[in-house]
């Protein structure tokens, strides 16, 4: 019989216990360690209340941090007869003290269990993930101040619309970022509440002080109401998910834009020919694989985002099974973020830029609305300028040699890539992760 926290004494069907525990135990491996800080903070709090022997505490928690040691270093494993990470770390404290190990459930549910377990880890990963961000942004944002008075096309519909700049190309998606870590910073308080003592979405009527695990944790604040705890199973990994997908968002228009600038018609950047991949059958062929891999996987990213509401979005309050399922679709989107992020500035970094793309002819019409406003400068109505330079273009007599002048704020001329950084590290600042760390490394001392 597997090693269940509600066993009451009778076999299980095997056929049951496999579908029921499904991925459990190798998903749960990436929870271990958050578990195990969970139960710290839980028996220290247990001890401060008078449910807990100091003696008992004094044993466990050495114990304790001997298998975050485990975890954390990739040696903590779920046996095979075990349902989940939560008996796993029970099993083994019980093996080794005995009857002071059966202890650490105390005013504890597996549902506020893993609700901490997996704010915890999402809170980790968050800030891993914007890390990656922030330092993707700083290399996007040097590369538009190299090439600032590098000129391309800009375009709508595709087609060849004013001048741009790769200044003002780079500098769009790091501005993007901003708003994406806006989105993350928006998660990031959500996730940063404590739902532990909430139990199984009813609290308890062991005298437990919530503000204490809280504090211990390095949460912000806590989910106050019992029942909304428990609600936030599901709302968490979609408020997280949708940050996700922002940031996803940005970087496979990016690779979009590293696909299209790289082929033979637009040839506005070259990637290194280590970043591409060949043919079986055309030797010529050098291919932006990089990028399209990026481009599929962050679309990829924005789907989970909708398979975690089919998940949950038709739920009353209160816990269900269904909610285990949202593990196999919530833990991928982490790594799989953190590694087009790697990649993409990787690749950024090593892109080559043409320097003389405008000197091609075919792009000469990108310069009209220049002359329209040079002809408006000059004392000439908007509208009949408009209508001459229109007209100087249907017979061919179209032509502009006058130096672009864009002085406003996010022109051209004026990136204002100072103020965009300014605004990233404002946001960087309000996360405040050294908190965290701090309490976490308290606990662990």
């Amino acid at each position: 019989m597997a090693n269940k926290l509600w066993d009451k004494g009778y076999d299980e069907d095997a056929r049951i216990d496999a579908f029921t525990v499904g991925k459990d135990r190798e998903l749960d491996l990436e929870l271990a360690p958050y578990d195990i800080l969970g139960t710290m903070a839980h028996i220290t709090m247990l001890e401060s209340v008078g449910l807990l022997p100091k003696a008992d505490l004094e044993l466990l928690l050495p114990e304790l941090k001997a298998l975050y040691s485990e975890a954390s270093e990739g040696r903590f494993e779920i046996e095979p007869d075990v349902e989940d990470v939560h008996s796993q770390v029970e099993l083994m404290l019980t093996r080794k003290l005995g009857d002071i190990g059966k202890k650490v459930h105390t005013g504890r549910s597996r549902n506020d269990q893993v609700l901490v377990d997996l704010k915890l880890y999402a809170r980790a990963r968050i800030e891993r993930t914007v890390a990656k961000v922030d330092s993707l942004f700083r290399t996007l944002q040097s590369a538009s101040d190299k090439y600032k008075d590098v000129l391309i096309p800009g375009y709508t519909h595709l087609q060849v619309a004013m001048p741009s700049s790769f200044g003002l190309w780079f500098g769009a998606y790091a501005e993007s970022l901003t708003g994406d870590m806006t989105m993350l910073k928006a998660a990031w308080d959500i996730v940063n509440r404590n739902p532990l003592g909430s139990a199984a979405g009813y609290g308890s009527s062991a005298p437990l002080n919530r503000t204490l695990t809280t504090k211990l944790l390095g949460f912000d604040d806590l989910d106050y109401n019992s029942v909304y705890a428990q609600m936030t199973r599901g709302k968490m990994e979609r408020a997280v998910a949708f940050a996700y997908s922002s940031v996803a968002e940005t970087v496979g228009r990016l690779a979009f834009d590293g696909c299209l600038y790289s082929s033979q018609n637009f040839g506005f950047v070259k990637l290194p020919d280590a970043l591409t991949t060949g043919s079986s059958i055309m030797p010529h062929k050098k291919n932006p694989d990089v990028f399209e891999l990026v481009r599929a996987r962050c679309n990829k990213i924005c789907g989970a985002l909708n398979d975690i509401r089919l998940i949950t979005g038709n739920l009353p309050s209160g816990y269900f099974r269904d909610m285990q399922i949202l593990k196999e679709v919530f833990f991928p989107i982490f790594d799989e973020m953190d590694s087009c992020l790697d990649i993409v500035e990787y690749a950024v970094k090593g892109m080559e830029v043409k320097t003389d793309v405008m000197s091609d002819p075919k792009y000469k019409l990108a310069f009209s609305v220049e002359k329209v406003n040079d002809l408006v400068g000059e004392g000439v109505p908007f509208r009949d300028a408009y209508r001459q330079v229109a007209a100087s273009i249907a017979d061919g007599s179209f032509e502009y040699s006058g130096n672009l002048n864009h002085t406003h704020e996010g022109s051209i001329g004026n990136l204002c890539n100072d103020r965009v950084a300014a605004r990233m590290d404002r946001i960087l600042l309000s996360f405040d992760f050294d908190s965290v760390t701090a309490a976490i490394d308290t606990l662990l001392s």
